[in-house]
């Protein structure tokens, strides 16, 4: 487990727009480890944990993006029912909200990016669940 800086920005929401971020990001040599999009009739909000969030912030900037930075919670877990319910559980029990949230999973096990009301005592809180 570990707390990244998830960077947020504001796009059209039409063909290509993403396509080119993207294409800067794989010139810059800048690697996107998480991604969300949530769209809206006029705009998407994309939320992005790279793997230089400097960097990348830096170049969203440089292009006249709008970049909110906030903390973010990256879980590493086993891909095997009650894993959510178990993180879920133990955040409800210590009054922390999960805001929001993306991950991936296969196999081998997964990952669960949470955006989170106090980082600082989610951490503390799930430190306990094993990987």
């Amino acid at each position: 487990m570990k707390v990244a800086k998830q960077l947020s920005i504001f796009l059209e929401n039409k063909p290509g727009v993403l396509a080119r971020i993207c294409q800067t990001f794989a010139k810059e040599k800048v690697n996107i480890e998480g991604l969300s999009i949530s769209d809206t009739v006029d705009h998407a909000v994309i939320r992005l944990v790279t793997g230089n969030p400097t960097r990348a912030r830096n170049i969203l900037e440089g292009a006249g993006v709008l970049v909110v930075e906030n903390p973010v919670l990256v879980l590493t877990l086993p891909d095997k029912p009650g894993q959510l319910a178990a993180v879920a559980g133990k955040l409800a029990k210590a009054k922390i909200n999960i805001e929001y949230s993306y991950g991936t999973t296969e196999a081998s096990g997964g990952q669960l990016i949470l955006r989170v009301s106090d980082t600082k005592k989610a951490m503390k809180i799930l430190k306990s669940l094993k990987a």
